[in-house]
């Protein structure tokens, strides 16, 4: 399967628009984060300061997905711009068109995915 410049063209503003909504996503949860003193004070009790943190945690955990989806949706950009993108990073075979309109910045089969996944490939 080879991919239609139209379909090019319709993916890479899928994907710097996927970009920019995590990149602003990404600020705001990094921000939250970076300001626990101004909620520090405000628990009055031991419990409340454990859920503080356990939210801490959490926008943490989030924020580290949401940068692993954004380096995913920059090699995306970057294999379009090497007229790559549509090609397994793995196996060199093409990339399901169903795949890519459910996950634009795939860059695996789901075949590679998955030997990947359990540590079969790195």
């Amino acid at each position: 399967m080879t991919l239609k410049k139209q379909d090019i063209e319709r993916f890479k503003q899928r994907l710097e628009d996927m970009k920019k909504q995590m990149t602003q996503l990404a600020k705001h949860v990094a921000d939250e984060v970076k300001t626990p003193e101004e909620s520090k004070g405000y628990s009055q009790h031991q419990a409340d300061e454990g859920t503080d943190d356990f939210n801490r945690s959490i926008s943490l955990q989030v924020s580290d997905e949401e940068f692993k989806i954004l380096r995913q949706i920059e090699r995306a950009l970057e294999k379009i711009d090497d007229h790559t993108y549509g090609i397994c990073d793995v196996t060199g075979e093409p990339i399901p068109m169903a795949r890519l309109d459910a996950i634009p910045y795939a860059t695996m089969t789901v075949k590679a995915q998955e030997m990947m996944e359990k540590g079969l490939i790195q």
